[in-house]
């Protein structure tokens, strides 16, 4: 029996850092195949050396570190939100269909970006700005709706799919109404694209994004108090209210911002929770793990868009939502709903 015991315990190093090595590997290798492989550029492992060194010629150059490069980090920076993003709403409401995803609030992010470009054009500063406007809007109007002497988590899922139909049929019809420019620049951006992801265009935003992700991380202690319960999080300390809605503005900026700056992007903030937490053998939802596997997954998604189809780029946000819907009809099927 203690035999049996030490060697139970002896597996468990190794069944924690063989799923970690394994994710670690896949990333590096993911990385390596967005930044090299595909056209315009040679496969031989000289030219990459170059390409890697510096002395490379100068389009090849620009191809890498300009585009490829600044896409890259796109991937990884956007999915590492939406990803924290989609903990801290399972974590508030205790259920893992709890996402922006499924609660509307990249959708009424979309509303923000819709309405700034309808009647101011497409900038760029005031269409961020006004996802983060949109997304809290229709977090208020779930958290509202849902209210009934406190929050249960699946009343919050249900108000927030009513909600995001609700606002999903307001798109379409403002769509319809504004000039033709404006709706054809309003369908491409809803597609969910890193296309045109430059140096210049994804920095300001990176920015944004790293100051919310440092907000939510510091903010975890609080998250994993409210975990065990509103009245466990009130004796040992925590204002529960306004600790919540700290949290859900910290969320819900993080997916405004991705969304702004690509267009709505679905999967990554339902699923990357739920991934790292079975990848880290874990009951409880992290926020590191989170937003790794949520970059890897947004990187992977971006590949496969990119090199799945010949001589044809699809928008990630396409690869995403076939992806995700096949995950969303596992996950309910897996809590018994249907």
């Amino acid at each position: 029996m203690k035999n049996r015991l030490l060697s139970k315990n002896a597996s468990t190093p190794l069944a924690t850092t063989l799923p970690t090595l394994i994710t670690t590997l896949f990333s590096l290798l993911l990385i390596f195949a967005t930044l090299f492989f595909g056209e315009h550029i040679t496969n031989n492992f000289h030219d990459i050396w170059q390409l890697v060194t510096g002395n490379a010629d100068r389009y090849q150059s620009i191809v890498v570190w300009q585009w490829r490069a600044s896409r890259l980090f796109s991937a990884l920076i956007i999915g590492a939100g939406l990803g924290v993003s989609g903990a801290v709403f399972q974590s508030l409401v205790r259920n893992p269909l709890g996402s922006p995803d499924i609660t509307g609030f990249n959708v009424g992010a979309f509303t923000g970006v819709l309405i700034s470009i309808a009647l101011f054009g497409n900038l760029y500063w005031l269409s961020v700005f006004s996802a983060i406007l949109g997304g809290l809007f229709s977090a208020l109007l779930v958290y509202l709706f849902a209210y009934r002497d406190g929050h249960s988590g699946f009343r919050l899922i249900i108000v927030g799919i009513a909600i995001s139909a609700t606002l999903t049929a307001f798109n379409q019809w403002l769509s319809l109404t504004v000039s033709l420019e404006t709706a054809m620049t309003a369908a491409l951006w809803s597609a969910g694209s890193l296309n045109g992801m430059t140096w210049s265009r994804i920095l300001p935003a990176a920015l944004l994004i790293t100051v919310f992700l440092i907000c939510a991380f510091l903010l975890n202690t609080r998250m994993k108090l409210l975990e065990m319960g509103d009245d466990t999080a009130a004796a040992l300390g925590v204002s529960v209210n306004k600790s919540r809605l700290i949290l859900m503005f910290v969320g819900v900026a993080l997916t405004a911002v991705a969304t702004a700056i690509t267009g709505p992007i679905a999967f990554i903030s339902l699923a990357a929770p739920q991934i790292a937490r079975r990848l880290a053998n874990n009951a409880n939802v992290s926020l590191g793990s989170s937003a790794l596997v949520g970059a890897i997954l947004l990187l992977l998604a971006d590949f496969i868009a990119q090199h799945g189809w010949e001589n044809s780029t699809l928008p990630v946000g396409l690869v995403t939502i076939s992806l995700g819907g096949i995950y969303l009809v596992y996950l309910i099927t897996r809590e018994g709903k249907l």
